[in-house]
C-alpha cells in the first residue's frame, strides 16, 4: 500500500511545538474526544493555548522514564491531567530491550504492550478524562499501535485506521524516506516511514496470541463494562 494517506484521515493540526497531531476519530468515532501526536517537549505559549481551545483535558505518554527526562513536556501552565503509561521497556545506554528491525519491533510490541494499552482503555472509559492526548515521542509507532487498537475496538474500518496510521509519515516528512534523529541515550538511529504491513504485522501478532483485541484487553484486566462505556463515551 502507498506511504500516502487518504481522505479518510483528519487533518494534521497546526498547534506550535507539537508534531503530527491530529484528530484519532475515524468511522464512527467521535470528533474531538481522542487525540494523537508526538511529544510536548516543544510545545510553545502559543501551542499551548490552541491545544486548551482544543479542550484537551488529559494526556497519556507512552514513552519510557528516560524519555521523560530528557524531553519533560512543556505544558506552560495547562492544567492537564498525564498519565505515564510505557508502551515498552526502557532503553538504556547500554542498549535496547526490543528490536531494531521494523516489522519485530511490530511484533514485539503486539507482545509487550498490553499493560498500556488496557490502562489506555480504562482511562478513556471513566468519566472526566475526555477529550484525551496520547502521544509518544512522534507519534508513529507505539502511538500508532494503540490508536489502530482503540480503532478497531471501537468499530472504525480496517481501511480508514490504515490510512489515518500512514498519516504519520506525511506529519513527519518521512514521504521522502528514512531521517536521523539522536535518541534519549544519545546514540543516533533513523526515523523510518510506516507501511500498512507493519500494522497488519502487529496486529495479526496480537490475534494470534489472544484470538480477537477483545480478548487481548480480557487477558489484561479490562472488563465488558469498560469496553462498553468506552464505546458509549467515543462512539456516534
Amino acid at each position: 500500500m502507498s506511504l500516502r494517506h487518504s481522505d479518510a484521515a483528519s487533518p494534521l493540526l497546526d498547534i506550535p511545538g507539537v508534531r503530527n497531531l491530529r484528530d484519532a476519530a475515524v468511522g464512527p468515532i467521535r470528533p474531538g474526544l481522542l487525540y494523537r501526536s508526538g511529544s510536548l517537549n516543544e510545545l510553545t505559549p502559543e501551542g499551548a493555548q490552541r491545544l486548551k481551545a482544543l479542550g484537551v483535558r488529559s494526556v497519556i505518554d507512552l514513552r519510557g522514564a528516560n524519555e521523560l527526562t530528557h524531553w519533560p513536556d512543556r505544558l506552560h501552565g495547562l492544567d492537564l491531567a498525564t498519565r505515564h503509561l510505557p508502551t515498552l521497556p526502557e532503553r538504556t545506554s547500554e542498549g535496547q530491550p526490543w528490536p531494531d528491525d521494523q516489522p519485530a519491533l511490530y511484533r514485539f510490541m503486539a507482545e509487550s504492550s498490553g499493560p498500556s494499552i488496557a490502562a489506555t482503555v480504562r482511562h478513556l472509559a471513566a468519566p472526566g478524562g475526555l477529550p484525551t492526548l496520547v502521544h509518544c515521542a512522534v507519534g508513529k509507532d507505539r502511538t500508532g499501535l494503540t490508536i489502530a487498537v482503540l480503532q478497531h475496538l471501537l468499530g472504525a474500518a480496517e481501511s480508514d485506521i490504515t490510512a489515518d496510521f500512514l498519516h504519520s509519515n506525511t506529519g513527519l516528512g518521512l514521504l521522502g524516506g528514512p531521517t536521523p534523529y539522536i535518541d534519549e541515550t544519545g546514540a543516533e538511529r533513523l526515523s523510518r516511514p510506516v507501511t500498512a504491513e507493519l500494522l497488519a504485522e502487529a496486529l495479526h501478532r496480537l490475534r494470534t496470541l489472544h484470538g480477537s483485541i477483545e480478548s487481548f484487553l480480557d487477558a489484561h484486566g479490562v472488563t465488558a463494562a469498560e469496553i462498553a462505556a468506552l464505546r458509549t463515551a467515543l462512539t456516534r
